[in-house]
């Protein structure tokens, strides 16, 4: 027996025409939204109302940026307009913490030691070999 496995997942079906649901719902709502605007309000200020209505409507159903639908993009546009802002810097000097250090015995002899770098080190194993070979000679 062979199943079926559905393909396009992300894809939204087609319900009224070339429309998806969320599409016809947008053109719908800004429809009513445009005519409404044009006929309850005067002329000179529904028109433009109307206009921008419509125009928001298509983008909301069809306009897509960076691949996502518009709806994402006005949706965060609305939050960062609408929400607070808060925006603090301070620079605030840093605070010197002087460290109290009580060292043991071990530890005092250990740094009193002191430390030989490579070229330091070869320079004296030099001087000990040319030390070495004149008290040979004598």
């Amino acid at each position: 027996m062979q199943f079926v496995i559905p393909q396009f997942l992300d894809v939204e079906d087609k319900i009224i025409g070339p429309l998806t649901f969320k599409q016809f719902i947008y053109l719908a709502g800004g429809g009513g939204l445009a005519f409404s605007a044009f006929r309850l309000l005067p002329l000179i200020i529904g028109v433009p109302i109307a206009l921008v209505v419509v125009v928001l409507a298509g983008m909301l159903a069809f306009y897509k940026v960076n691949g996502k639908p518009f709806v994402t993009t006005f949706q965060s546009f609305l939050s960062f307009v609408f929400q607070s802002k808060l925006y603090i810097w301070k620079k605030q000097p840093k605070k010197e913490v002087k460290k109290e250090t009580t060292k043991a015995p071990a530890e005092t002899m250990q740094s009193s030691i002191p430390r030989l770098s490579e070229s330091q080190l070869s320079d004296l194993s030099w001087s000990l070999d040319i030390l070495d070979m004149k008290q040979k000679d004598t």
